[in-house]
C-alpha cells in the first residue's frame, strides 16, 4: 500500500504493520521517483507503472512516529529499529539473514559471505563448493530466467547453476541449451523399464530413426519408441530426433 509523502494525519493499521511480504523492516521507503511511500522497491513496481531505483533512495518514514528522515538504521526520533541489516548503498532493511553487499554484484546478497565467491567472468557471486568446478559463461546472470522471465541477477529467488553454464530458478532442462540439468541417471533406468514394459504394435517393431542427445551431443541411430529414444552413446532419453523415420524389411 502506498502514501503520498505529503499527506498528514493518521495512516492507519497499513502504515503500522512492520514490513510486507518481502521483507521485515520498521521504516517505509520514500521513492525518490514518485514521492510515495512504500515498504519495499518490489511493493513498490507491483502497484506503479515505473520501477523505484533503491540507490537513489534518501528518506525514509517510522512506521512508529511517522518521522520522514535521512535514510538509516535506527530511527532519530523513537529509536525504532528499521531493519537488524541495513546497508547504506542498497537501501536494504531487513531482519537478519547474513546479508553481505557484494561491491562486484553491485547489491546485497544472502550469505553467510564466506560461503561465496565471486567469479569475475560470470559476474556473479556463487558457492564456494562451486569455485573452480563450474562452466564459466561471460555476464550469465545479466538476463533473464528463461522459465519464468525474471531477472536473474537482481531476483530474490535462488538460481540453480547447471552444468552447462546457464542459470535458471526451476526446471530439470536448460531451455537455453536443451542439456539435462540434474543426475537423471535414475530416471533413465525407471523409462528403462517403462519401454520393456510397453512394446510397439508389430508394424513399428522394425522402425528405427536418427537422433541427437541433447546431453552429449551424440547422433546415433535407434529403435523408435513413443516413450522415448535412448541415446546409444551416453544412455539419456534426453534426446530429439535428427532425421527420417525408417523400417526395415525383413528378407525371405
Amino acid at each position: 500500500m502506498a502514501f503520498s509523502a505529503l499527506e498528514d494525519g493518521a495512516r492507519g493499521q497499513a502504515q503500522r504493520r512492520r514490513g510486507c511480504e518481502h521483507y521485515d523492516r520498521g521504516c517505509l521507503l520514500k521513492a525518490p521517483c514518485c514521492d510515495k511511500l512504500y515498504t519495499c522497491r518490489l511493493c513498490h513496481d507491483n502497484n506503479e507503472d515505473h520501477q523505484l531505483d533503491r540507490f537513489k533512495v534518501k528518506e525514509v518514514q517510522c512506521i512508529n512516529c511517522e518521522k520522514i528522515q535521512h535514510a538509516q538504521q535506527t530511527c532519530e526520533e523513537c529509536s525504532t529499529l528499521f531493519g537488524e541489516y541495513y546497508c547504506s548503498v542498497c537501501h536494504l532493511f531487513d531482519k537478519d539473514k547474513k546479508q553481505y553487499h557484494c561491491e562486484n554484484c553491485g547489491i546485497c546478497r544472502i550469505g553467510p559471505k564466506e560461503d561465496f565467491f565471486h567469479c569475475l567472468k560470470c559476474n556473479l557471486c556463487l558457492a564456494m563448493n562451486l569455485q573452480g568446478k563450474h562452466k564459466c559463461i561471460e555476464n550469465v546472470s545479466r538476463q533473464n530466467c528463461p522459465i519464468c522471465l525474471e531477472d536473474i541477477h537482481t531476483s530474490r529467488i535462488a538460481a540453480q547453476v547447471l552444468p552447462c553454464g546457464h542459470l535458471l530458478h526451476r526446471g530439470y532442462r536448460c531451455p537455453l541449451c536443451m542439456r539435462s540439468a540434474l543426475d537423471m541417471s535414475r530416471s533413465w533406468r525407471q523409462r528403462d523399464d517403462e519401454v520393456a514394459q510397453t512394446p510397439m504394435p508389430s508394424e513399428y517393431q522394425n522402425m528405427t530413426v536418427d537422433i541427437l542427445c541433447n546431453d552429449c551431443n551424440g547422433r546415433s541411430t535407434v529403435q523408435f519408441h513413443i516413450l522415448g529414444m535412448k541415446c546409444n552413446i551416453c544412455e539419456s532419453y534426453n534426446t530429439a530426433q535428427a532425421g527420417k523415420y525408417r523400417i526395415s524389411i525383413d528378407q525371405q
